[in-house]
């Protein structure tokens, strides 16, 4: 269990000596007036204390990815420790804290339109249909898939899918256009809760009942052989760094009351989100003794939602096993929710359409909610296989947003650059080697994702000299 003990460490070390070094970077200033006090309008611009903004954070950014996702990592072996404590630390904290900030900065703005303020109207056309699209997908399969584990649960005697997800389609409509105190803000930090609760129970228990790690190797420990560069840096994404994140950073900038929380809200949520990845990647690792064992229970014992339920069960006993699940179900619908409200909101933000009024939220939200029912009947095996890749590029494009930001601003970038080179080479080796991508042999697909990392770090690089240059000239 060391291994597990020290990256807990390290996130939580990382949070006060890293994060405070990336806030201090940014120069967060409580002088200047947030947008949720100056645009403040009822709906989306709401002042929200701390704690309560926290908890929604991390929930809307949670979803699935450091459960489902660490238990598919697990399969890697003790290397997904190093990937989620490293990665929450220098790329997902920075991300996640610079696409929050960037947009408090902004008066609110949607991902898209700060991408475009720093990398061009190019990059914002294309990161408006991106993002609307990726958000409508996420929001569609967090609708259907809690669905499906509602009705194998039974939960209040309704065993059927379609009531359940009628069910959940209504709350999702009303989560997209009620003020965001109204429904997010009084049952967000109550499941936010409850789900670090859950994490918490599974990390103890794990540490008071003798379970063993498997021994740390750099060799991949993954039952079929998939090599952990860079299968494992996207199969891990909410648990490190997620693009996703990015969509909903801009909502909660929209509720901050003083800058001075943008730290514990953006960067801290990731860490914690990386505390509760660690937790689980340790217990599907530990509790099927080794990644044979774990790729055996996945394939025999309804994959990762199968994983969950014997762990809960095991360690928290019938009626913690139950919470824990239901935690599970949470987790999703409330990132599902509010991916269909920041759809909405890059929409309004696309075209400058004032949300005020109710009328222009429902001409939004009826036709994305239209879209989404359509989807909810098509098959998305296929589709959703490239979320993973397409998660990891958003990411890539935010980190390289944010080190323009600090080239424009004349602050170095290599708190950004860096862990934007090292994704760029993730999502390019990816796409090269995925099976839902080109699938070339890693004796390819390694140095042309390295030559592509190379060559955007040059040229970003050229573009900082150029700035030098006429930075020079004008003194």
């Amino acid at each position: 269990m060391m291994q597990f003990i020290i990256g807990i460490i390290v996130l939580i070390v990382g949070y006060f000596t890293y994060g405070k070094v990336v806030d201090k970077h940014f120069g967060a200033n409580d002088s200047i007036e947030t947008p949720a006090n100056r645009l403040r309008d009822g709906i989306d611009f709401v002042p929200l204390s701390r704690p309560r903004v926290f908890l929604i954070q991390l929930l809307n950014i949670a979803g699935l990815g450091p459960i489902f996702g660490a238990i598919q990592g697990a399969l890697f072996g003790p290397a997904a420790f190093i990937w989620i404590a490293l990665g929450s630390v220098f790329a997902g904290g920075v991300h996640d804290y610079f696409s929050g900030m960037l947009s408090v900065r902004h008066d609110g703005q949607s991902i898209s339109e700060i991408i475009g303020t720093y990398l061009g109207d190019g990059a914002r056309f294309i990161m408006r249909i991106f993002s609307v699209i990726l958000l409508v997908l996420t929001g569609t399969v967090f609708m259907t898939g809690p669905a499906g584990l509602l009705a194998n649960l039974k939960l209040f005697g309704l065993g059927s899918f379609d009531m359940w997800l009628a069910i959940i389609f209504i709350y999702y409509f009303l989560a997209t256009i009620l003020p965001v105190d109204k429904i997010i803000g009084k049952v967000y930090p109550i499941f936010g809760l409850s789900l670090l609760i859950m994490a918490i129970g599974i990390g103890g228990k794990l540490i008071t009942g003798g379970y063993q790690l498997p021994d740390f190797t750099l060799q991949t420990l993954h039952p079929e052989g998939l090599p952990v560069w860079a299968m494992l840096f996207t199969t891990i994404a909410c648990g490190a760094i997620s693009g996703f994140h990015a969509t909903q950073s801009p909502m909660m900038s929209r509720c901050l009351e003083k800058e001075s929380d943008g730290r514990p809200i953006f960067y801290g949520a990731m860490i914690a989100e990386g505390i509760i990845a660690m937790i689980w990647a340790a217990a599907a690792m530990a509790f099927f003794n080794g990644t044979e064992g774990l790729g055996e229970a996945m394939a025999n014992g309804g994959g990762a939602a199968g994983v969950v339920n014997t762990v809960s069960l095991s360690l928290l006993g019938p009626v913690g096993g139950i919470l824990a699940m239901l935690g599970v179900v949470v987790a999703p619908i409330t990132s599902g929710d509010t991916a269909f409200r920041a759809a909405r909101l890059t929409m309004a933000d696309a075209i400058k359409f004032k949300q005020g009024p109710i009328k222009n939220r429902l001409s939004f939200a009826v036709p994305l909610f239209i879209v989404a029912f359509g989807l909810t009947r098509v098959d998305f095996n296929i589709i959703w296989r490239y979320f993973a890749w397409s998660n990891q590029t958003l990411a890539t494009i935010v980190l390289w947003t944010a080190a323009a930001y600090l080239l424009k601003n004349k602050k170095s970038h290599w708190m950004a650059s860096i862990p934007a080179t090292f994704m760029t080479a993730v999502s390019a080796t990816y796409l090269l080697q995925a099976p839902e991508g080109f699938r070339l042999s890693t004796t390819i697909a390694y140095p042309v994702g390295a030559v592509v990392a190379v060559a955007a770090i040059v040229i970003f690089l050229m573009k900082v000299n150029k700035q030098n240059k006429m930075i020079a000239q004008e003194a």
